[in-house]
């Protein structure tokens, strides 16, 4: 068993608040537009950013991938789920470069990673939605693209203070996990297994 392996078995809390976060998200997806908060008000981003802190672990960049699929599942959001469900896998994937941040370093990582996700989401998804419908809702050519990118800014300003919002706090809660463990002595279990 690595070592990584055995911390995780001594910090059972930290699986279980990532699994927390993500259903989190996953429900939140779900129930969003019935509590009337706006379009692209996510915690996708956040909790994908919880779980590669908190799990140290290669593998949490699934956490999006697994949250949308399983939440589009349910809402039938499949027409451009090529597109999102990739944007969210690279989103996963650019978690892995600002989750070994230490202490306040890292809440300015997160609201960095935020604005970054959002951009990409953005931009990914809104060339989807063109080169999907060109034709449909808009025209094929640049024109059209410039189009769907100008629909799609309330859904970017939306996501931009969504995030830069959350994930400083998601930051904070990784934060204050190392120092509640840091002040009951936890640290010292996960080295004494490593």
């Amino acid at each position: 068993m690595e070592a990584r392996d055995v911390h995780l078995l001594t910090r059972w809390w930290r699986p279980a608040l990532v699994v927390a976060f993500a259903v989190l998200a996953v429900v939140w997806r779900l129930v969003r537009a019935d509590l009337g908060a706006p379009p692209n008000l996510e915690l996708v981003t956040a909790a994908t950013f919880i779980a590669t802190v908190l799990l140290r672990s290669r593998w949490a960049f699934v956490v999006p991938l697994a949250v949308t699929v399983v939440s589009d599942v349910v809402l039938g959001n499949t027409a451009i789920a090529l597109f999102t469900w990739s944007a969210w896998l690279v989103v996963g994937l650019g978690s892995l470069l600002v989750g070994d941040r230490q202490g306040w370093r890292r809440v300015g990582a997160g609201a960095v990673f935020g604005v970054g996700a959002s951009l990409w989401f953005f931009a990914w998804t809104n060339f989807g939605v063109w080169l999907q419908s060109r034709g449909t809702w808009y025209p094929a050519g640049v024109e059209g693209l410039v189009a769907s990118y100008v629909a799609g800014l309330p859904f970017l300003r939306t996501m931009l203070i969504g995030n830069l919002v959350l994930l400083p706090l998601a930051a904070g809660v990784t934060l204050l996990v190392e120092r509640l463990e840091t002040a009951h002595g936890l640290a010292a279990v996960a080295v004494r297994h490593a």
